[in-house]
């Protein structure tokens, strides 16, 4: 069986972390698969989808060791080309990646206690509305 589900928010810019381990186990639930996967997918090049504890310390950690991977304080070619100035958003969003896959178990999401779903908003600009596709595969 395959089913799938939409996740759609707005997020507040750079940097934002949204937990959207809800959503997705609610997606899930409502899937009737048992025993399977599940597949979260964020639509858009300057996003990504990881596991975190969601806790200040650590997402405060999660957004510098970003910033060092990609300072804003350098030229990306990207940015001379189109001139947007995110550049350093399309290089962190690819270094995260833009999709996780979960185990299910009896209907669940197979999660390590500390462990949430979060959406990464990585573009520079001030708001986005970002739509991610859940896919529900298993039996």
């Amino acid at each position: 069986m395959v089913t799938s589900g939409t996740i759609t928010l707005s997020t507040r810019g750079e940097g934002d972390i949204v937990d959207i381990t809800d959503k997705v186990q609610e997606i899930a639930c409502s899937s009737g698969v048992k025993t399977g996967i599940c597949h979260v997918f964020v639509i858009g090049s300057t996003a990504a989808v990881t596991t975190i504890e969601y806790e200040p310390g650590v997402l405060k950690d999660l957004s510098r060791a970003l910033s060092v991977s990609a300072p804003p304080d350098i030229t990306y070619a990207h940015d001379s080309r189109w001139g947007d100035g995110n550049g350093r958003s399309h290089v962190k969003a690819a270094l995260v990646g833009p999709s996780l896959t979960i185990p299910l178990r009896n209907g669940a999401l197979v999660l390590g206690t500390w462990q949430q779903i979060v959406l990464l908003e990585l573009d520079t600009r001030e708001r986005r509305d970002r739509h991610l596709t859940v896919t529900i595969l298993g039996e």
